[in-house]
């Protein structure tokens, strides 16, 4: 298993991340949305699948943990910053991907970690 997780596309939480990016974005599809929400949710969806594909090709990339991090705190505070809590399967589609986004890069940190340092034994 600490094998899978040094080896570029196996790591289960930058898929996790990838997953999550992608319901971000198909949201609008089934949610009812103005378009300042549907943009916040489609551009932050985007970056966070692109960030979690780019961890996955490179699992020793330490900063791309972080900034799925700060995306999930993104998304999920853009409910109140981008004024859509009355929206809400648009907003508790926020608040739980994003708290899931920012959880799954925070598990992935210390794994990234690991591999950049070339000291990957266990499994995390």
């Amino acid at each position: 298993m600490a094998e899978s997780s040094t080896r570029a596309w196996t790591r289960p939480h930058d898929w996790a991340e990838v997953v999550l990016g992608v319901v971000a974005v198909l949201t609008p599809l089934w949610a009812d949305t103005d378009t300042t929400t549907m943009w916040t949710m489609i551009v932050l969806g985007a970056l966070i699948a692109l960030d979690g594909l780019l961890s996955l090709s490179m699992p020793g990339l330490v900063y791309g943990e972080g900034v799925q991090v700060v995306l999930g705190a993104l998304l999920f505070v853009a409910p109140w910053v981008m004024t859509y809590t009355a929206l809400d399967v648009a907003a508790w589609s926020s608040w739980i991907i994003g708290a899931l986004t920012a959880i799954a890069g925070l598990a992935a940190l210390p794994v990234a970690n690991a591999v950049h340092r070339g000291g990957m034994t266990t499994a995390h």
